[in-house]
């Protein structure tokens, strides 16, 4: 016999829960039947999500601001790396020459920020970049803090700058430490603001900084192109296969707007791209092109990604961005040895510091420590169990990903849609607006194969006005500055706090739920067992 558990109290048989709406919601709502069998493993999860994640710039990261913030995006998201540019700027003070042009190296600064990222368990996914101003053959920068992106002067004081760096490291860290680092050479050469000199240039870059790494240990790992839009990336294996130049890995990056690469001053319009395979087909055909090439078995890192390249985007303050994070994970985590999401927070100054609190930036944070939307996206992920379970695809807009740790269960599922008008408005226009989600029907979440006993069942969500920062602003007025109590208002209203937790009894081995969906709403919903 069947009997039903309303609001929380247990009787025999099947759990079944609906979240506290009327009645009515779902009674006149299309409802979509999602099957997750808890008895079936179907692999290990896949974590390329949270092994690497970006940041602006090394300097950046001698902040107070800055190091707290990535405290606590490391103990929610627990990102493994962190990759950032402007390593050797002037601004870190690491090259100097004296009246005869010898080198004078200082590692002062590095070592503060690189204790400090060991310390909190985050090791450097090593950028190696941009080029001293005592060592460039040119005065052409980047960015309102101005890295040079010229060709060194002399390749071979680029090369002795390289090894004395990381055999610095080797006596300060150790060995073994540094055999689990990654070393990648520059940002994006095949952009003439990043790059100055052409391909054959850059290659004969990777050549002395890669044969400069292996001199000093030959199990470091080294690699590149990390070049925009999946550039080079055959020619580039091709040059290191012919030469034998020492490589380890390929790295690029993707963005998923439909048109350019760069926003140096932040004040480009960009759309976002109406395809909903965008940067997870890039990452997949990279994949395939090293599978085809003869360095087959080489590492691919995308050390850069996210809906959009500019730093001055709303969509990244959006709850669009939530399920547009999830569903790049799911359909090209496999492809990938790791993806890191730029950036970690808005504390990010290529454009110079920003003047208002929210403005489009690429952080999961801003600069006051207010989450948005993508923040959770990647505490969802990180809260999923090692193991993955098979699970039903409704539809191409709904997807999941289940797993158990034990006999706990975590069900991860979204909506992903892209609400985008195509060509007719800019992201800057469109994603600023209040925008209200179309409703998708209800989603009836059934587990089966569950252990009897009794379970805390816990739903997650984050969605437009749920964990939705920036809608709390916009509540508040859009001000151009917030005052602390405001700040504590959008914190409290958007802290992540679950939308119920109870106690379960399954007694037949089922457990169903049904929820109001939405477009691009997420939710997370965990089984923990019960003594």
């Amino acid at each position: 016999m069947k009997k039903v558990l309303v609001s929380g109290r247990v009787t025999r048989g099947i759990f079944v829960l609906s979240l506290c709406l009327p009645v009515s919601l779902f009674t006149r709502a299309q409802t979509i039947p999602l099957r997750v069998d808890a008895g079936q493993v179907t692999g290990v999860l896949n974590t390329s999500f949270k092994q690497c994640v970006g940041a602006g710039r090394a300097n950046e990261g001698l902040r107070a601001d800055w190091q707290r913030q990535l405290t606590f995006v490391k103990s929610a998201c627990d990102f493994k790396y962190i990759r950032m540019h402007g390593l050797l700027d002037d601004d870190m003070g690491v090259y100097q020459e004296d009246g005869k042009g010898n080198p004078v190296y200082n590692w002062q600064y590095i070592d503060e920020l690189y204790d400090f990222l060991l310390r909190i368990h985050v090791r450097p996914f090593v950028e190696l970049g941009f080029m001293p101003s005592g060592m460039a053959s040119g005065k052409q920068t980047i960015f309102w803090y101005r890295g040079n992106v010229t060709p060194p002067r002399d390749y071979q004081k680029w090369a002795d700058l390289i090894g004395h760096l990381v055999q610095h490291w080797t006596e300060r860290y150790g060995k073994e430490e540094l055999k689990t680092w990654y070393f990648e050479c520059w940002n994006e050469p095949n952009l003439s603001a990043f790059w100055t000199g052409d391909k054959e240039a850059y290659f004969r870059l990777y050549q002395v900084t890669s044969l400069a790494i292996k001199a000093v240990c030959p199990q470091y790992r080294v690699g590149g192109p990390a070049t925009a839009a999946g550039a080079w990336v055959p020619e580039f294996i091709q040059f290191c296969a012919l030469g034998k130049v020492p490589v380890d890995f390929v790295s690029t990056h993707s963005y998923g707007v439909e048109s350019g690469f760069l926003d140096e001053s932040g004040n480009r319009g960009t759309i976002l791209s109406y395809n909903r395979n965008a940067v997870s087909a890039d990452m997949i055909r990279t994949r395939a092109q090293i599978d085809a090439s003869p360095l087959k078995n080489l590492e691919l890192h995308y050390t850069e990604w996210s809906a959009s390249y500019t730093p001055n985007d709303p969509i990244h303050d959006s709850y669009h961005e939530a399920a547009y994070i999830l569903d790049k994970v799911k359909h090209a985590g496999a492809s990938v040895n790791s993806m890191s999401y730029w950036t970690f927070t808005d504390i990010f100054e290529e454009a110079g510091p920003r003047s208002t609190p929210f403005h489009g930036g690429f952080g999961l944070v801003n600069y006051e420590d207010i989450c948005k939307p993508a923040f959770y996206a990647f505490r969802f992920l990180n809260q999923l169990g090692d193991s993955t379970l098979q699970s039903s695809e409704p539809n191409s807009e709904l997807n999941c990903i289940a797993t158990r740790n034990g006999e706990d269960i975590q069900t991860l599922f979204w909506d992903f849609t892209v609400t985008h008008p195509a060509d007719s408005v800019n992201n800057q226009v469109y994603y600023k607006r209040d925008l209200p989600p179309k409703s998708k029907g209800n989603v009836q979440l059934s587990i089966a194969h569950i252990n009897s006993g009794r379970y805390l069942a816990t739903t997650y969500k984050v969605g437009y006005r749920t964990n939705d920062a920036y809608a709390t602003y916009m509540d508040l007025g859009s001000p151009s500055q917030l005052t602390p109590d405001q700040v504590r208002v959008i914190r409290q209203v958007n802290a992540g706090a679950p939308l119920s937790s109870q106690v379960v009894t399954v007694h037949s081995g089922a457990f169903e739920q049904i929820f109001p969906m939405r477009e691009n709403d997420v939710y997370l919903i965990t089984l923990h067992k019960l003594p």
